[in-house]
């Protein structure tokens, strides 16, 4: 289960960027401006998104049985790699 939330908050970043970055195409902005502001506009809602879950897998991890300890760090490990590659590695394809 939470290798499947962490997929599903995974797709969820990357629409977010894209749809950002569609948003500024719209306006008018270049590819490169475009990309630029896609990123910087999505950033909060993702960071914000992806901590919030991971603190709730933390709660889940301290005080849950050995089954919510096991989802815990399966969704926070995932939520990690995640924010890493919607933030980094994406943006360093696209550059």
């Amino acid at each position: 289960a939470g290798i499947v939330l962490m997929l599903g908050m995974a797709v969820d970043a990357n629409v977010l960027i894209y749809e950002r970055l569609r948003e500024e195409r719209a306006k008018g902005a270049n590819l490169v401006s475009a990309i630029r502001l896609g990123y910087d506009r999505a950033f909060g809602t993702i960071i914000d998104t992806h901590l919030t879950s991971i603190f709730t897998a933390l709660v889940l991890y301290t005080f849950g049985n050995d089954n919510l300890k096991g989802f815990a760090v399966s969704l926070t490990l995932g939520l990690l790699i995640s924010l890493f590659t919607a933030l980094y590695m994406t943006r360093l394809m696209f550059d």
